[in-house]
């Protein structure tokens, strides 16, 4: 009987500890993973949301961003799927990427591993030329490749992604064929086509406004011109009827208690909504495009569908 009422008080003291926890949730730093170094459109959009995330939790909230780049954002967002369910450790989720890369590679999570929790940017995919070069039309870069005697270097910031699966397309959409090359994040591959190594590179508006002196923007994948900079045209207006892009947003690890997933999904909804954090992801060209948590959760299924069919018919490994 001792042992029976013992055991009992144990589990009440225990769930109360728990309940006062959460309750106070947070306590202590949040670690936000990003899989990608610092600079590229992933980076800048996790730190565009930190401080509005740290807002809308309160309790003077504080969240770490802790880069983690390599094997195309595998590192990172293994990192967050075998963390611990508390709540103070979120990472970055990159769309079609993160699943893509569970189709051609041995991978230690799935879709299964995470709470989905917001996706907050659609990023049109954009091909560049260094202003050095003589490729400054998308007819001179087709051109280019049609008439070379081996396939043209292009830079990505990793495969499977957004990117990859992008090129993909568009050699379908224009006869093209080029020779991949990924590096370890968008800042890199940029990097690499300012500093001549490669010709031309597939990235996301906002990870080249800001070189619009140095950089040549061929097209805008999206159907429409961008808010952010009407100037650059799209490639269905120049003939090809190309549409991409990046989905960007956060995940914790599977298993987040509902009390913590409850509060992080309204802190996420209203951040969604501050005319201050609008106005800072504008000025760093990131379309804003919010899912939050069973919403974002379906994107990831329709896309990892879409990642399949193009992986089954042109598989990238």
């Amino acid at each position: 009987m001792f042992n029976s009422i013992f055991k009992s008080v144990t589990t009440g003291i225990f769930c109360l500890t728990s309940t006062l926890a959460m309750a106070n949730y947070p306590d202590k730093p949040i670690t936000l993973v990003v899989g990608f170094s610092a600079g590229g459109g992933t980076d800048v959009m996790a730190r565009n949301v930190a401080p509005f995330l740290e807002k809308y939790l309160g309790d003077d909230a504080t969240i770490v961003v802790k880069n983690m780049p390599g094997a195309s954002g595998q590192i990172g967002i293994t990192e967050v799927a075998h963390s611990d369910p508390d709540g103070y450790t979120i990472g970055t989720y990159n769309l079609p990427g993160m699943m893509a890369r569970t189709l051609d590679r041995d991978a230690n999570y799935s879709a299964d591993s995470f709470t989905f929790l917001a996706n907050i940017v659609n990023d049109p995919n954009v091909i560049v030329t260094s202003k050095k070069g003589n490729i400054d039309s998308l007819q001179k870069l087709i051109e280019t490749v049609k008439g070379a005697s081996r396939p043209m270097p292009i830079g990505m910031s990793s495969l499977g992604g957004d990117d990859h699966l992008g090129l993909i397309k568009f050699e379908s959409l224009t006869d093209t064929n080029f020779n991949i090359i990924p590096f370890k994040g968008s800042s890199a591959a940029r990097t690499a086509v300012l500093g001549g190594h490669v010709k031309a590179a597939v990235l996301n508006i906002s990870e080249v406004t800001e070189f619009k002196d140095e950089l040549n923007i061929i097209g805008l994948s999206q159907s429409e011109r961008s808010e952010f900079d009407p100037s650059i045209a799209t490639f269905k207006e120049q003939g090809v009827n190309f549409i991409n892009g990046a989905m960007r947003g956060f995940v914790a690890p599977a298993g987040l208690p509902e009390d913590v997933k409850t509060k992080l999904l309204d802190a996420f909804a209203k951040l969604a909504k501050d005319p201050e954090f609008l106005a800072k992801m504008k000025s760093t060209a990131n379309p804003v495009s919010v899912s939050l948590g069973d919403d974002f959760k379906e994107l990831n299924a329709e896309t990892l569908k879409l990642a399949q069919d193009v992986w089954e018919k042109t598989p990238w490994k």
